[in-house]
């Protein structure tokens, strides 16, 4: 009895001299401040370690790079350590006994420390992982975030473990409340999810991201790479992501903001806060940015929204640096050259100079879009796109897949060639069964192209393109007649234009939408508005639906839906049922959210309001405003070219209806200057037709002196001819009212309306011509801009006669006879 007590004493002893050392050495380990220390650590207690040590060791090791600034990393110094590998030996040797947390943990330090793919230790982590989850053993939340994120490191987007995970998350997603952790799982699991997982992950990041505690930088950077991910563009949760990023300013640097435009550029959404916020934190450190990777990163950025100086400096830097880039980094300026329309010849030659050595680095589409590049900006170097050429024609002969296909073959197209090649042909015959409508809008262009080519292969290659051509708009048919879901067939449509669309698509089109009219939700009633936007038909039916459903659906529709529906009923001139409580609800609607839109965008809403004839108080009053339009001035700064241009045409035209409708307001015409500039840039010489009805006007009235061509009235309209009848029908001369008649032609003759007091009786008459442009496609109805012209012309004073090009070009008025009476009838008629 003695001697087994004694037995038990020492056997005591040594586990509890063993559980001590083995708690030291843990200590010691977590404690090292350098990766030397610990790999001495490690070669002095190899017998000693444990699967808690290695797993340990191999955080710590994470852990003290993370420390370091990227560019003092010695990440390849520790995985070529002798102590590293035995770490790894260790591991793989111990994993069955490690916990659930430490396999992840140690998977996911080895991959921050950059192993090499494939790496033997991180296969047998991942694998054990895997058969955990298939047991049914449960990570923790944080673990099971890092594991996915792990895995999407590892490329493995469809893996069925992720899939695993996604489940998992489904089942548990009301327990997590934490953002970090459900950023890190959208963004690992956001290609093996259904469409209504991703709404439900959608509304839990709303949540969250609204929960009031301060959110990093970080997680709303992940939840935007998330929607770009799905493809969606759900205003809300970006609005928010946005608003972290501009009070994360601190955060954002070259790499970071260059990332946001671009997610922002892919997704649709833009924000001129954020373009402000940037344009200033990069313009002070220009300097900074002097290797390749950070300086094309700025290009992108700050080249599109710079002023002209710094504008000359990046152009400048580009042309000394452009030896030094990669063949990424060139098609990078490339694309940022042609959205700055730059037209720096010097700097295109050089990059066309650099894309020859780099021609073998790229893959299909990376070869498109440069060839596109390249031709929108205007480059004159035959050989490089005889170089393109054949290497497009060998990814044409090897591609299977029809998206790449039809991209090559518009490419194609667009080259400075006159040859039309028999494999694009084939080609195209024989991927069309496959392709959606998008390609086929893409091959539909290249045969229009090439219909006006010499003659290939000794046949007309107009018979050629006519043949391919009608057998491409039977695949369009059939496609549009077979769809069954409105949303794919609007998916599809939002990146079908051109003449083919609207030539031989529209109207099938129109008709498929009618036929799935009972799909239009409050979800995708934007999207089908920007479809009637673009097809530009007055197809009464689906307008009613759309009104329908906003009315029905009010509170649950983004602010900015709401402005581009009612920019649809806007410019289409319609009035849809319950016209007021359709109007009223959405201005209700948008006057209690306009916190939502920027200066610039409330200036387009006012001016859409102003076409229907509303305007709100509180919103006319907030946009005339000396601070609101400071801010404007600011934002027009880093806005695109061409959104600039439509919010200052848009504002003069608001100033204009405010100053005629609404003179209760007391809004100041502060639009002279700039109407008369816009004026003179668009100067043109007067048309054949204005000279042909210049001249019948003169022969119905008596003589030129009756008539003003090019008419500028007061607040800037523009009218074709302006003449004046007395009471008893008589026309009045200009030169007896001391009017002198401006006949430099094209240049608009100043104020007819004010330059004398006409007699009692007597009537101001604008002759119009109206245009297709006027019209919508498929009805004779007056659009929105052209009936609120002929409404303030009347305001003014005017009897106004709209004359459209059907009626003027159509075979009753073939001749002039015809012509003169039906000028004489509008002339004379009574009101």
């Amino acid at each position: 009895m003695l001697y087994l007590r004694q037995v038990c004493l020492f056997t005591q002893r040594y586990c509890q001299a063993r559980t001590l050392g083995t708690d030291l050495l843990l200590s010691q380990i977590n404690s090292c401040t350098h990766e030397d220390e610990l790999f001495g650590l490690i070669g002095r207690n190899k017998a000693r370690l444990s699967e808690k040590h290695v797993g340990s060791a191999l955080n710590v090791l994470w852990q003290l790079q993370k420390k370091k600034p990227l560019p003092l990393r010695t990440s390849s110094y520790i995985r070529n350590h002798s102590q590293f590998l035995t770490l790894c030996i260790l591991a793989e040797n111990k994993v069955g006994h490690m916990e659930n947390d430490v396999v992840v943990d140690t998977l996911y330090s080895i991959l921050r420390l950059n192993v090499e793919d494939h790496d033997p230790l991180a296969e047998v982590l991942i694998t054990e992982a895997w058969k955990r989850l298939e047991r049914q053993v449960l990570l923790s939340l944080p673990a099971l975030s890092k594991f996915a994120l792990c895995l999407y490191k590892q490329h493995m987007y469809f893996s069925p473990l992720l899939g695993k995970i996604a489940h998992i998350v489904d089942t548990k997603l009301d327990s997590i409340h934490d953002i970090r952790i459900l950023s890190v799982l959208m963004i690992s699991i956001s290609d093996v999810i259904s469409q209504n997982f991703r709404d439900r992950l959608i509304q839990k990041a709303e949540q969250l991201l609204g929960a009031g505690d301060e959110v990093h930088f970080n997680y709303a950077r992940r939840i935007a790479l998330f929607l770009q991910s799905v493809k969606l563009t759900y205003r809300p949760l970006l609005e928010k992501c946005n608003k972290i990023f501009l009070k994360s300013a601190c955060h954002l640097d070259i790499h970071n903001i260059s990332l946001i435009f671009g997610l922002y550029e892919q997704l649709g959404f833009d924000n001129a806060e954020f373009r402000l916020v940037a344009k200033q934190l990069l313009s002070k450190s220009i300097d900074d940015y002097n290797d390749p990777e950070t300086f094309t990163k700025l290009f992108f950025a700050l080249g599109p929204m710079a002023g002209p100086k710094i504008r000359e400096r990046l152009l400048a830097t580009a042309v000394n640096m452009a030896e030094e880039l990669s063949s990424y980094q060139v098609l990078v300026i490339l694309k940022t050259m042609q959205k700055m329309k730059c037209k720096n010849s010097h700097l295109l030659q050089k990059m066309a100079s650099i894309v020859h050595k780099h021609l073998d680095n790229y893959h299909t589409i990376q070869l498109v879009k440069l060839t596109q590049y390249l031709v929108l900006l205007r480059c004159h170097d035959l050989e490089l796109f005889e170089k393109l050429k054949n290497l497009l024609f060998g990814f044409l002969k090897s591609s299977v897949i029809p998206a790449d296909i039809a991209a090559i073959i518009h490419v194609v197209a667009m080259l400075p060639s006159t040859q039309v090649e028999e494999v694009l042909l084939t080609r195209a015959a024989a991927v069309l069964p496959q392709c959606r409508l998008p390609h086929l809008n893409y091959i539909a262009a290249a045969l229009v192209r090439w219909s006006h080519y010499g003659q290939p292969l000794g046949q007309s290659p107009s018979e050629l393109c006519a043949g391919l051509l009608q057998e491409l708009n039977l695949w369009g048919s059939r496609r549009l007649r077979s769809a069954n879901s409105l949303d794919l067939l609007l998916e599809e449509l939002a990146y079908v234009n051109g003449a083919w669309f609207e030539e031989v698509l529209c109207g099938e089109a129109m008709t498929a939408c009618q036929r799935l009219l009972h799909q239009v939700t409050w979800a995708n009633v934007l999207q089908f508005s920007l479809f009637l936007i673009k097809a530009n038909h007055r197809c009464v039916p689906l307008l009613d639906r759309i009104a329908s459903v906003t009315l029905q659906n009010i509170d649950k529709i983004h602010p900015f839906k709401i402005y581009v529906i009612l920019y649809l009923f806007s410019i289409l001139n319609y009035d849809p049922p319950a016209n007021e409580e359709f109007f009223e609800k959405c201005i209700q609607h948008l006057i209690s959210n306009l916190n939502c839109f920027e200066s610039h965008h409330l200036v387009l809403l006012g001016h859409v309001l102003a076409v229907s004839g509303y305007f709100p108080p509180v919103l006319i009053k907030m946009i005339f405003n000396v601070s609101f339009l400071s801010k404007l001035d600011a934002e027009l700064e880093v806005l695109p070219a061409t959104s600039k241009q439509k919010v200052r045409a848009c504002l003069m035209k608001l100033n204009r209806a405010v100053c005629l409708e609404c003179p209760e307001f007391h809004i100041p015409w502060f639009h002279e200057r700039y109407c008369q500039h816009v004026l003179f840039k668009g100067n043109r010489r007067i048309n054949s037709l204005r000279r042909h009805v210049r001249g019948m006007l003169a022969e119905i009235l008596g003589g030129s002196h009756y008539t003003k061509i090019s008419v500028l009235t007061p607040y800037c309209y523009e009218i074709d001819f302006e003449c004046i009848l007395d009471k008893n029908k008589k026309p009045l001369s200009y030169m007896a009212q001391n009017i002198l008649l401006d006949d430099m032609e094209g240049i608009p003759s100043k104020y007819g309306i004010k330059d004398a007091a006409l007699p009692p009786g007597a009537q101001r008459i604008a002759l119009e011509f109206l245009n297709p442009e006027s019209f919508s496609k498929d009805s004779h109805h007056l659009k929105g801009e052209s009936a609120l012209k002929k409404r303030h012309l009347e305001m003014l004073g005017y009897r106004v006669i709209q004359i459209p090009h059907f009626e003027w070009n159509s075979m009753v008025l073939s001749t002039k006879e015809a012509q003169l009476e039906y000028l004489k009838k509008h002339l004379y008629e009574t009101q």
